[in-house]
């Protein structure tokens, strides 16, 4: 690890002023220490916002609710109103990693971790996300976990969260502060696909920390969240599906599905959506929605299991979401 200078926020404000002049924000550190490990980051300065007063888990006026960005996975997932309001979000929080990193990671961070392509841990290899211009290995080598959707000719990387995965699917939003002020975005809007500048991965400004997630109140039906991955846990996903499913009279009514493992941010198409809403809960509507996700799926030889796979996952993750409200 290359030396960096160390402060301590002594706020939000602070922080942004810090990351604003070039600093990189520490919160729970499960994904950033390793990386500077590792040297695929190498910051010359790093502010610790891990004390700051951002761990409160508190209902809005609307009736959702705000989620401080220094919350834990673990206190975020065992959370009273998140396990009975939001549990699409719990179960996808308590598929993640193992206890211990679930009692360090931190909302914010989960949000921001890089991707797991080996490619772009490894610095002896070509990546354009951490050198960019270089190429990317991937597109020939060892792309098992990588995406068939969302991906360019530069990069295919996906990205790892289960918990953002979550709350696309109810429609999060994220509060960030920085020197310039306070704005809210839409938490799809947060994360940017690769085209031709893969190193660039969400939409925050220099400055900009992310200080609480906001969810609105909790959607009608039924919520799942389903995670195929290749042993039983402390595995990422090489697909999942956060599902939302509201029936009415044998027929659809509502829809909110957003998938992990497939994309380079979490992913959802409200075409996907569309082709449900209205049709009788069952394996022909769960077919279509699956025609509609896939429809421009592209595989790069090692991944192209990904795409029946995907298939397989979205069916039975309506099953479970379908069969029991039907």
């Amino acid at each position: 690890m290359r030396p960096f200078d160390y402060s301590r926020a002594d706020g939000a404000p602070d922080a942004a002023a810090k990351a604003a002049q070039g600093a990189t924000i520490l919160a729970g550190g499960t994904n950033l220490l390793d990386l500077m490990k590792l040297e695929v980051m190498a910051p010359e300065a790093v502010v610790d916002i891990s004390r700051l007063d951002l761990t409160g888990i508190t209902p809005t006026e609307d009736g959702g609710l705000r989620i401080g960005a220094l919350v834990t996975n673990t206190d975020l997932a065992n959370d009273r109103t998140v396990r009975t309001q939001y549990p699409v979000l719990s179960r996808a929080l308590l598929s993640g990693a193992t206890v211990q990193l679930r009692n360090k990671a931190t909302t914010g961070g989960n949000l921001l971790q890089r991707t797991r392509c080996p490619y772009f841990y490894d610095t002896g290899a070509a990546c354009n996300k951490r050198d960019p211009g270089s190429g990317c290995a991937a597109m020939t080598g060892c792309n098992r976990i990588l995406a068939v959707l969302g991906g360019s000719d530069h990069c295919i990387a996906t990205h790892p969260s289960d918990m953002a995965v979550a709350m696309r699917a109810l429609r999060a939003r994220v509060a960030l502060e920085s020197p310039e002020g306070t704005r809210e975005i839409a938490l799809a809007d947060l994360h940017v696909l690769p085209g031709d500048t893969p190193e660039v991965e969400t939409v925050l400004q220099p400055g900009e920390v992310i200080t609480s997630v906001i969810l609105p109140p909790a959607p009608p039906g039924r919520q799942a969240y389903v995670k195929i991955r290749d042993r039983a846990s402390y595995a990422f996903a090489l697909v999942s599906v956060a599902g939302i499913v509201a029936i009415e009279d044998g027929r659809i009514t509502e829809a909110a599905l957003a998938f992990g493992g497939l994309a380079p941010k979490p992913w959802r198409d409200p075409e996907v959506e569309a082709a449900l809403i209205g049709q009788p809960a069952g394996p022909a509507a769960a077919e279509a929605a699956a025609d509609v996700l896939l429809a421009d799926a592209k595989g790069h030889g090692g991944n192209d299991f990904k795409i029946p796979l995907a298939r397989r996952t979205l069916k039975r993750a309506l099953r479970e979401l379908t069969e029991a409200t039907s």
